[in-house]
């Protein structure tokens, strides 16, 4: 091979690159050195035959199959030391190769090639293999990447969100002798694509050493940005689970009021219910409904017994507030109190009636529904950036009384509204976006939304106006919730954070920022010292609210979680995923107590009942499950101290209440224990 055949080579290289700048330079430094003596390639036949096969054409699909089968089958078969580092390679390649078939037009050969690899890359990225199926042309991949608010195509973004931040891995941690092994392999194969592809859009940070052993999984590299050893580490610091000093129920209980059905005498119970029957219904609620529906389904005898010793449950550790708390005043404290007394005690035997409220004529254009904790208000957010609030206290005078589910008409109006036209609900308008969550304060005298426009607001429900606008996230906020004792909230956001923020202050009070994508969802601890959040990362965060610090990694869903539940005692957390599964964590050692399967779609939303037996799920497969909680965590409390890793088996799923193809958005248990869902008539489920 002489020098005018390796001019010509690289010439062809670098305009198939598209690298012009390089080009142009290439043929000023050929003109200079002209005259300098000839370089003598055929003295090194591995360049010759290196700079032959760069400058060969790289429009053969072909390569892309035969290269990656030869890595990943080199791969496979290397040695135990190095094989879980070089495993983590595959996806990433696997990925841009399909990507790169398809945007050059190889369209049945992107399929073959998916269709031949994807089984290695089914147990861990199911659900994203799922979206990258259906990208079948360029212009699919425009919308693909476009759709997901990436800034540049293919893989050469450096911000990237939620599922194609889990498909393209911008950075990989290896060892420096394992990155060795795969820069050689790809070498001494002349596998010029695949190395490419590596060099040009996988980013490994190298370490010096040897692998360390094959526990630590490469997952958890990806998922939290550091070692198994570091999680670990993190997951040891010390949690205070337990609940708030002298709460209503401590006080009602030492006065002796905090009764379950069974102990109270029948005249007493009868005559109560029959009392708060007629009252809910005088206010025109959905509540009177449920209640008269509890005690037709009562049972009686054994099972009462049954009940009865199923809710006997350690009591939770006391601990103070990290937060000044409000001052609740008297009239509210009363109200509580009354609803305490008469809480109708949940068990596995004695399940809590439901009232579904379904939205109606919404144009899918709902996004997402609250239910403030008496069930009396229902408040839909919207994509036309509006908020609508119901009150089931008027549709309730226009609808039967006797109607067991109530239809919310999204697009009738019955009150005067500021045009002249009449509307049932109370329209609440501010946002310059879709409405992504909301939120009821627990006296259901505020509302909380956030929304596409970054911000935050808070409205008055009395006054049916907005009072503040919080600013301080960068981009969309998916979720925003009030804390237990209300003034508190938090914010989830698509810029990776999560923020606590109190009514009085336009500025937040902490930032939560360690999570690798977008915050999807937030959730108080019963005790207010604490919030978890969820992510499309696939791990779920504890924080400690006073120190803003990461207390607990839990990590073990293979999707976006949607959902979180904390438990009224504090001591566990539920989360639910995009695939479905739920997992129900022990937040003192960080571990999981039991995985809930049963959902085969999204898991929207969770509530657990007020005594913690019982734990209802909502999904998008238009389905209400309630779990068994009590039984299955009894085995976790005994080894608290130590072995906490001997967990008892799954959940028990008590009952599936199917809806007329209404996927749930929301579920909320009053302080009465009656279980309020909500969702909207879809015709596609």
């Amino acid at each position: 091979m002489d020098e005018e055949q390796v001019v010509k080579f690289v010439e062809t290289y670098l305009k198939k690159k598209g690298f012009k700048q390089a080009e142009l330079a290439f043929h000023e430094e050929v003109q200079k050195n002209s005259n300098a003596n000839s370089i003598k390639i055929h003295s090194d036949p591995d360049l010759s035959n290196l700079i032959l096969s760069l400058s060969k054409s790289g429009d053969d699909p072909g390569q892309y199959h035969e290269e990656y089968g030869k890595l990943r089958t080199w791969t496979f078969n290397s040695l135990d030391l190095y094989k879980h580092e070089l495993l983590r390679v595959l996806y990433p390649v696997f990925i841009h190769c399909y990507m790169d078939l398809v945007a050059k037009g190889h369209i049945q050969d992107a399929r073959a090639f998916f269709n031949t690899f994807r089984e290695d890359h089914e147990m861990l990225h199911a659900r994203d293999l799922q979206k990258l199926e259906g990208v079948l042309s360029p212009s699919h991949i425009q919308l693909f990447f476009r759709r997901w608010n990436l800034l540049i195509l293919l893989g050469r973004a450096k911000s990237t969100s939620r599922c194609v931040r889990s498909l393209i891995s911008n950075f990989l941690s290896n060892y420096q002798y394992s990155h060795e092994l795969l820069m050689q392999h790809l070498r001494k194969t002349k596998s010029t694509t695949v190395l490419g592809i590596v060099n040009e859009r996988i980013n490994f940070q190298v370490s010096p050493g040897q692998p360390g052993s094959i526990s630590d999984d490469a997952e958890v590299v990806t998922l939290i940005g550091t070692s198994q050893d570091a999680a670990n580490k993190i997951n040891k610091k010390e949690v205070h689970w337990g609940l708030l000093e002298d709460t209503l129920e401590d006080r009602l209980e030492k006065a002796g009021g905090l009764q379950s059905d069974t102990e109270k005498p029948e005249g007493e119970t009868k005559d109560g219910e029959i009392d708060d029957n007629k009252k809910r219904l005088a206010e025109g609620g959905k509540q009177g409904t449920s209640v008269k529906k509890s005690k037709k389904d009562k049972p009686t005898g054994g099972s009462a017994k049954a009940r009865a010793e199923t809710i006997v449950v350690p009591a939770a550790p006391r601990v103070k507030p990290e937060l000044p708390l409000p001052v609740m005043p008297a009239e509210v404290e009363q109200s509580i109190l009354e609803d305490l007394r008469n809480r109708v005690q949940l068990s596995s035997t004695s399940l809590p009636s439901v009232s579904m409220y379904t939205f109606i004529n919404t144009h899918n254009s709902l996004n997402c529904s609250s239910i403030s904790n008496d069930g009396s208000l229902v408040a839909g957010g919207f994509s036309d950036s509006s908020l609508k609030v119901w009150d089931m206290a008027k549709l309730g005078q226009q609808a039967s009384s006797s109607t067991p589910q109530a239809e919310i008409d999204a697009s009738v109006e019955h009150i005067q509204g500021p045009n002249g036209s009449k509307r049932s609900y109370t329209l609440l308008q501010g946002h310059s976006g879709p409405v992504y969550s909301a939120t009821f304060s627990p006296l259901s005298d505020f509302i909380l939304s956030s929304s596409a426009d970054t911000t935050v607001r808070l409205w008055s429900t009395k006054l049916n106006a907005n009072l503040v606008c919080y600013k301080g996230h960068n981009y969309p906020v998916w979720d925003v919730q009030f804390s237990p004792f209300g003034h508190y909230f938090a914010s989830a956001s698509h810029d990776r954070t999560a923020r606590i923020w109190s009514m009085d202050r336009i500025q937040p009070l902490r930032i939560m920022a360690g999570h690798l994508s977008d915050v999807d969802c937030v959730q108080w601890h019963a005790n207010c010292n604490y919030i978890a959040t969820g992510s499309s990362d696939k791990t779920v965060r504890l924080w400690d609210v006073q120190s803003g610090e990461c207390v607990r990694i839990f990590i073990g869903h293979r999707s976006m979680i949607l959902s979180l539940a904390m438990s009224p005692d504090g001591r566990y957390m539920a989360s639910g995923d995009e695939d479905g599964t739920i997992m129900m964590w022990d937040l003192s050692s960080g571990r999981c107590v039991s995985p809930l399967m049963g959902h085969n779609s999204c898991v929207w939303t969770l509530a657990f009942s007020c005594e913690g037996s019982l734990m209802a799920s909502g999904s998008a497969d238009s389905t209400v499950k309630l779990w068994d909680v009590t039984s299955s965590t009894k085995g976790t409390t005994k080894t608290d101290e130590g072995k906490t890793g001997n967990t008892t088996g799954k959940l028990r799923s008590l009952k599936t209440l199917p809806t007329k193809s209404t996927p749930v958005y929301s579920l909320k248990f009053s302080r009465r224990n009656l279980l309020f869902a909500a969702g909207v008539l879809s015709k596609n489920v």
